[in-house]
């Protein structure tokens, strides 16, 4: 387990064990997560996505009560990039950025609270979460994915990005609506 500069954010390294096989490794550990604070009776849902080279899928949050989740890169790689939209931390509105892969098999823990985003950097990649709240469309908070007050930076092309995410609004908008 590693701390981050963004508090609540946590990154899991799992052991993997490597042999002639192939590895073994545990996708999830309860102790090991309630001994990081993450509650491992928050998690209601799990999800997976599929996606090639240059997606980017970003940024998602949930209003209300917000939404934890705990996402992992299953095969290939993501450039994963969380915002703090917690009006009242001393980290609002910075980023942290990590690489998540089928090597390292790093788990980002991501607290309620931050707008989630990835980018595909392998041929193939996917990307599960654990999410700690049942979806729920009404509270969906987006923001575009190359919005330039965010000005984050994709490590590759841009080759596709959903519908939703290409008419998602800006920063500044949100910004707004949180208070700050």
């Amino acid at each position: 387990m590693t701390t981050t500069p963004l508090a609540g954010l946590v990154v899991f390294r799992p052991q993997v064990h490597y042999d002639d096989r192939g590895f073994f490794t545990r996708t999830f550990d309860a102790a090991g997560a309630a001994e990081a604070g993450v509650d491992p009776a928050w998690f209601v849902q799990d999800s997976q996505s599929r996606s090639r080279r240059g997606v980017v899928r970003a940024f998602h949050g949930r209003g209300g009560a917000g939404e934890g989740k705990l996402v992992r890169c299953a095969r290939g790689a993501v450039w994963d990039t969380v915002v703090d939209i917690r009006p009242d931390s001393p980290t609002f509105s910075e980023a942290y950025s990590i690489r998540l892969d089928d090597e390292t098999f790093d788990h980002l823990f991501v607290p309620p609270g931050f707008l989630h985003g990835y980018q595909v950097v392998s041929e193939l990649a996917d990307v599960c979460y654990r999410i700690t709240r049942e979806h729920d469309p009404s509270e969906d908070l987006a923001v575009h994915y190359a919005d330039p007050d965010l000005a984050v930076a994709w490590p590759e092309p841009v080759t596709a990005v959903s519908a939703r995410d290409q008419a998602a609004g800006s920063w500044v908008h949100l910004r707004s609506g949180l208070g700050r």
